[in-house]
Parts: structure tokens; sequence; C-alpha cells
């Protein structure tokens, strides 16, 4: 890749890194507002609702494939490679575990809180199943939170040596 298609690359990865945390904090924030006063049983369908488009269009369509395809590219195509570096194995390892859980834990469990309060409103709050979901989720992304930053941190420090060679980063 040239200098500017790097660049280019670059600008998309952090842009899809910022919609996977960003949106990721948003669910949390989010959480807490199915809590909120007498408006609980009016407004919780919607609260799962805009959760579940947030978490399918912004945090997996556009973060999490987004920065796995980007990151895909950058290692085949540049020299950071797979595993020249310890950072980026760590990244690759955070990354497939935050698509893995995404796709296998919290969007289900999300999907499932919308289709409870879809038909029950606010005795949504009552079922074991929906707590259940609204509990895992909540506490599985919160992982997913602090692994998300501190994937952004150590691409930026890129704070281990190379493997092997014990040189710097390129």
């Amino acid at each position: 890749m040239s200098g500017t298609q790097v660049k280019w690359l670059k600008c998309f990865h952090l842009l899809f890194a910022a919609g996977w945390a960003g949106g990721a904090m948003s669910l949390a924030v989010l959480h807490f507002l199915r809590f909120r006063g007498a408006e609980v049983g009016a407004h919780l369908h919607g609260i799962d609702l805009a959760s579940h488009i947030i978490d399918m269009w912004v945090v997996v369509c556009l973060g999490a494939i987004g920065c796995l395809v980007t990151g895909l590219l950058y290692s085949i195509f540049t020299s950071w490679g797979f595993f020249r570096h310890r950072w980026v194995c760590v990244k690759w390892i955070v990354t497939a575990y935050g698509v893995l859980s995404g796709t296998f834990f919290l969007g289900p469990w999300e999907t499932d809180m919308v289709n409870i309060s879809s038909q029950f409103g606010a005795d949504s709050l009552m079922d074991g199943k929906y707590l259940s979901s609204m509990y895992l989720n909540f506490w599985l992304g919160v992982v997913q939170i602090a692994l998300l930053i501190f994937v952004i941190f150590i691409s930026a420090l890129k704070p281990w040596k190379r493997r092997g060679s014990g040189g710097k980063a390129p």
C-alpha cells in the first residue's frame, strides 16, 4: 500500500473504532434510562428498541465489522502483520473476543429484551428472562467497553516490542 492509502485505511479504522466504542458506551447509558421514574412502562420498549438499533447498525455493522475488515487489511497489506508485534496479537485476540461475544451473547440477549418488552411493556421488569438478559447484557457490555478502551490505548502506545528481534515498531 502507498503511504496515502495507509493513511486512508487508518482514518477508516479509527472511525470504526470510535463507532464501536462510542456505540457501546451509548448502550451502557441507555441501560440506566430503563429505570427513570414513572416513565419506565411507557418507554421501556423504546429504550430496548433504540439499544437494538444502535447495537446492530453502529456497534456491530459499522464498528466491529469495520474494525475487523480494516484490521485485516492492515495486517495483510502493511508491515504490521498479524504476529510481528505482541500488541497487534493482543488487538486481534480482543477484537475476536468482542465480535464473538457480541454475536453469540450480547446480540441474542438484546433481541430477547426487545421481544419481551414489546409484548409485556413495564411488566418485563418482572420477567426472569428479561432481567437475566438485561443484567448479563449490561455486565458483559461493561467488560467489552473496558477491553475496547484497552485496545485503543495499546493502539496508540504500542507498548510491547517486536516479537523475536526486540526491535521497535515501524
